[in-house]
């Protein structure tokens, strides 16, 4: 099994996640990650669904996916394909901060940052891909104990110059007008 990404741009209607996801479960493909934000069209959401299985499958998916109304365009990447993050949020008790320079040395040696603060806990934010935010997890495990964690869903964009729905609605607009000339 291969991890791929799906991009899924969409009118932002009620119901359309739940409609999404239904498509992979009755597939039996379990969703990794999952993030849903603006595009960068005014009025398009995308949708960005982290998975592993294989091509095959996941060229069905995505057909599948494209046969939902508000759906514009989906598409689907491999990791090599794409520039991708993760956030992690990590609070540990700030006593260990203050007894220990460990802890101030995990979060400079993993490129990390302090966000808050305070007498009971201290938040360390540490962007970057999940093995990454995962092997910080497991040494301040060592270090101190993690109170609290949690990681966000991927974002990711193309490494390809254009966006490829940019492309597609440009060639869909120059198709209709073509369309309308020959009327």
């Amino acid at each position: 099994m291969e991890e791929f990404i799906v991009s899924a741009f969409t009118e932002n209607n009620i119901g359309l996640l739940n409609r999404i996801t239904i498509i992979f479960t009755r597939r039996g493909v379990n969703i990794e990650s999952l993030t849903v934000s603006e595009s960068a069209i005014k009025g398009i959401s995308k949708f960005t669904i982290v998975v592993k299985t294989n091509e095959e499958l996941i060229q069905k998916i995505v057909s599948q996916i494209e046969k939902l109304v508000e759906v514009l365009k989906a598409f689907y990447h491999t990791n090599d394909q794409m520039i991708y993050q993760e956030i992690a949020l990590y609070k540990i008790s700030t006593k260990s901060l203050l007894d220990s320079n460990q802890v101030e040395s995990l979060v400079r040696k993993h490129g990390a940052r302090i966000m808050e603060i305070t007498e009971d806990y201290t938040v360390v934010e540490k962007t970057g891909h999940n093995e990454e935010t995962t092997s910080l997890f497991d040494e301040f495990q060592k270090v101190c104990g993690v109170l609290q964690f949690i990681r966000s869903g991927r974002v990711a964009l193309t490494r390809s110059r254009i966006e490829k729905l940019s492309q597609f609605l440009k060639e869909r607009d120059e198709y209709l007008e073509k369309v309308q000339e020959e009327k």
